[in-house]
């Protein structure tokens, strides 16, 4: 968002309001204010649908104790802050809430032990395509900041992830199966960098595309089979192919996700 909506409200108060931390006065008269902003009240609305779902896909970790490892890392967390922030003046919570799950995942070396089964048996691949699926609730719903380069410079966009990824990439045309680019970001994954490409139809449903290397140590990273997960609405489609990952993301049933993640493979 810019700093100040036509409503008056800024960056902080949104969030804030999001959060749940404004007194209730001000939040009354902010509920109030929205009304009157179309733009604003979206970015709210996708802002809680972020949190909802996030909440929803990570329930099993949040209802586990805190390990004393994880505890450490949270009384040092203050040096952080100052990056959070920055993050949050540059892409908003949305993208400061995906360094927060990021940052959770790579340092999950320090406390999976701790933390249950669940995470002490997931496979590098899995993880992948969870990481996926969490990149997709988070920036699919923004509706100022989806992507970081337009599909406009669709050119300069491959390029950079390209470099940035070490490894030629392509883009897939859709457009037979109804979506268009919207355009990409880059993002940081539990291996190594994360290139993400949007794409959306004309009932404005939006598809993401996830890409990345895997250690190539794994066995599953040299497997080219599908695997399908799907958590609070989101689904996805997942596989390797030469060291490389491969995930397409959306809010669709297995049977509309598959003939879309084929269509992806074959470009691929």
């Amino acid at each position: 968002m810019d700093k100040q909506a036509p409503s008056g409200l800024d960056e902080a108060t949104l969030h804030a309001l999001v959060d749940g931390t404004l007194p209730p006065a001000e939040r009354v008269a902010a509920e109030q204010a929205l009304a009157h902003d179309p733009v604003a009240a979206a970015t709210v609305r996708a802002w809680r649908e972020q949190r909802a779902l996030l909440g929803a896909l990570h329930a099993d970790v949040l209802q586990q104790p805190v390990p004393p490892a994880q505890a450490a890392a949270a009384r040092s967390a203050g040096r952080a802050g100052a990056q959070l922030a920055r993050w949050q003046r540059w892409g908003g919570m949305a993208a400061a809430v995906l360094l927060a799950v990021v940052a959770g995942w790579t340092g999950r070396g320090l406390w999976e032990t701790q933390a249950g089964p669940s995470l002490a048996r997931a496979r590098p691949v899995q993880e992948f395509g969870r990481q996926a699926l969490v990149a997709h609730v988070v920036f699919a719903p923004e509706v100022r900041h989806p992507v970081e380069v337009p599909a406009a410079q669709q050119e300069h966009l491959v390029q950079w992830l390209s470099k940035r990824l070490g490894r030629p990439l392509k883009v897939p045309d859709l457009a037979a199966q109804g979506y268009e680019l919207v355009g990409g970001r880059l993002l940081a994954g539990g291996q190594g960098p994360r290139a993400q490409f949007m794409y959306q139809n004309l009932r404005g449903e939006r598809l993401t595309l996830y890409v990345g290397a895997l250690d190539a140590r794994d066995a599953a990273a040299r497997e080219t089979a599908f695997r399908f997960t799907s958590e609070s609405g989101a689904s996805s489609f997942y596989w390797v192919d030469n060291g490389y990952g491969y995930a397409l993301a959306g809010r669709l049933q297995r049977a509309e996700l598959l003939p879309l993640a084929e269509a992806v493979y074959k470009q691929l």
